[in-house]
């Protein structure tokens, strides 16, 4: 049997005025994600490839058109229902890591986990950050590691509350080559270990070629997917 969508998007628009100047940066974009799927949206810089991600995501709200998640319109909830839905059923990376500076790394991954209540949020967190290689760090505040390695305590944070959706924007942007390797395929085992839906926006070809579909963003137009 196909997988069922956990991500449909229909005709979602999104514009911002600059200056008297109207911007059209989604215009009429629709697509849908199969659970478990690995897929990425590509474009230029300036394409709205973050803009269609915060909009997927519930961070931005579309001028018009639905999301749903899980067959859930999620651009009917206001707030206060959108953020233990962020929390339990997404998890996020950004290119930026985006760690509480005065946090250690051990606490920036329990964060989500003590959000929702988990009895065992300490001892998760351990076991994700001694699976990445940083059991040693784990009291490490932010500054005290490496770009790598900040970006692999934002990934076990992200996964801590096993979401059923990870979104990534440009995980790799701000890593040399081979830590940026090292951290897409740390997303792509985490993805396939726990059947996790791993939606990232890249720039990045070689990690495109990898997604199961991929959907190319310019001048606000969405192409269809292409499967590789």
């Amino acid at each position: 049997m196909t997988p069922r969508p956990i991500i449909e998007a229909r005709q979602l628009t999104k514009s911002y005025t600059i200056d008297d100047r109207r911007i059209q940066v989604l215009d009429d974009v629709s697509l849908s994600i199969r659970a478990g799927e690995f897929a990425v949206i590509q474009g230029s810089s300036g394409s709205g490839k973050s803009t269609l991600l915060s909009v997927l995501s519930g961070l931005d709200r579309p001028d018009s058109g639905t999301v749903r998640i899980q067959s859930q319109d999620i651009t009917t909830l206001n707030e206060d229902d959108l953020a233990p839905l962020r929390n339990r059923t997404f998890g996020f990376v950004f290119q930026s890591f985006h760690l509480v500076p005065s946090l250690s790394a051990h606490e920036n991954v329990m964060f989500p986990a003590e959000l929702n209540h988990n009895p065992k949020a300490a001892d998760e967190a351990n076991k994700l950050l001694e699976r990445v290689g940083l059991g040693m760090r784990s009291r490490n505040m932010p500054h005290q590691l490496s770009g790598g390695e900040q970006q692999r305590v934002a990934i076990c944070r992200a996964l801590i509350n096993r979401p059923a959706i990870i979104f990534a924007d440009e995980p790799t942007g701000n890593l040399d080559s081979r830590s940026g390797q090292a951290i897409l395929e740390l997303l792509l085992e985490f993805q396939r270990e726990y059947d996790t839906t791993l939606l990232m926006v890249t720039h990045n070809p070689a990690i495109a070629q990898q997604a199961d579909s991929r959907f190319q963003l310019a001048d606000g137009l969405l192409t269809p997917p292409m499967a590789n």
